[in-house]
C-alpha cells in the first residue's frame, strides 16, 4: 500500500481545490490502515473482495458511504482507498511482476513478497523526508488531540483513532533519508498527480455529495 505521507499528500493536493478541514481529511486517510495496527487482516477497513486482493471495492465503499462525503473525515477515508486502488492496479506493477521487482538501476532481482516489502518499506522512509518538503506538509497536527468525529465509518474503531494517529507521528519523527532502491521522489510525484486528478474526476462526477451541509 501506500505510505502514510503519499496518502496525505495526494489529500493535500485534492484539498487546495475542495477547501476542506485539512487536517480532518488528513486523519480520514490514514484512518483506513489502523486495522494493521489493531492486528487485523484489511479485508473490511480497506473494503476488499477477499484475503488475495490488495485492490479496494470503490464501489463496496460508495454504495455504502457516498451520502456522507460531506464529511471531511470520510472523504478523507474515500481518498485513502482510490490511492490505494490506484497504487495497487496501476503503479506498483512496474516495479513489482512475476515475483521479480526492478530496481531504480534496473537490476531485475527475484524476491519473495517479504523481500518485495523490505525494498518498499526502505525506499518510504527514504522518501518521506523528501514528500514532507516537497508538498510543503505541515504535520504538528499528529501531536495535538484528536478532533471528535462523527461515528459513520464502521469497518474501524472510531474510538481508537489515536493509535494510528500516534503511529503516524512516529513515522515522521523517525524518518530518515537512505538509498533509493525502488522508487525515487519523480516516481512518487508522477503518482501523486495522477492520483489527484483522477479522484478530483471521480469526485467531480458526484459534486452534490461532497457539498459541505450547512
Amino acid at each position: 500500500m501506500a505510505s502514510s505521507i503519499i496518502h496525505i499528500a495526494v489529500a493535500k493536493e485534492i484539498n487546495k481545490k475542495l477547501k476542506r478541514n485539512e487536517r480532518n481529511i488528513f486523519i480520514g486517510t490514514i484512518a483506513p490502515d489502523i486495522s494493521k495496527l489493531m492486528g487485523e487482516n484489511k479485508v473490511k477497513s480497506h473494503f476488499l473482495g477477499n484475503e488475495e486482493t490488495n485492490i479496494p471495492d470503490l464501489y463496496k465503499f460508495l454504495s455504502k458511504y457516498k451520502t456522507y462525503l460531506y464529511d471531511d473525515f470520510v472523504l478523507g477515508y474515500y481518498i485513502h482507498l482510490f490511492t490505494d486502488f490506484l497504487w495497487f492496479k496501476y503503479f506498483i506493477t512496474d516495479f513489482w511482476d512475476e515475483n521479480c521487482i526492478t530496481k531504480l538501476d534496473g537490476t531485475v532481482v527475484k524476491c519473495t513478497k517479504e523481500m518485495f516489502k523490505y525494498y518498499l518499506y526502505n525506499d518510504y522512509t527514504n522518501l518521506n523526508i523528501k514528500l514532507m518538503d516537497e508538498y510543503d506538509l505541515d504535520l504538528k497536527m499528529f501531536y495535538l488531540d484528536i478532533p471528535k468525529f462523527e461515528n459513520i465509518i464502521e469497518e474501524i474503531p472510531m474510538d481508537k483513532l489515536d493509535i494510528i494517529v500516534n503511529k503516524a507521528g512516529n513515522i515522521i519523527k523517525n524518518s530518515k533519508e537512505n538509498k533509493d532502491m525502488t522508487f525515487n521522489i519523480d516516481n512518487v510525484k508522477r503518482f501523486i498527480l495522477f492520483c489527484v486528478d483522477t479522484i478530483l474526476g471521480d469526485l467531480d462526477s458526484f459534486k452534490i455529495y461532497i457539498t459541505k451541509k450547512a
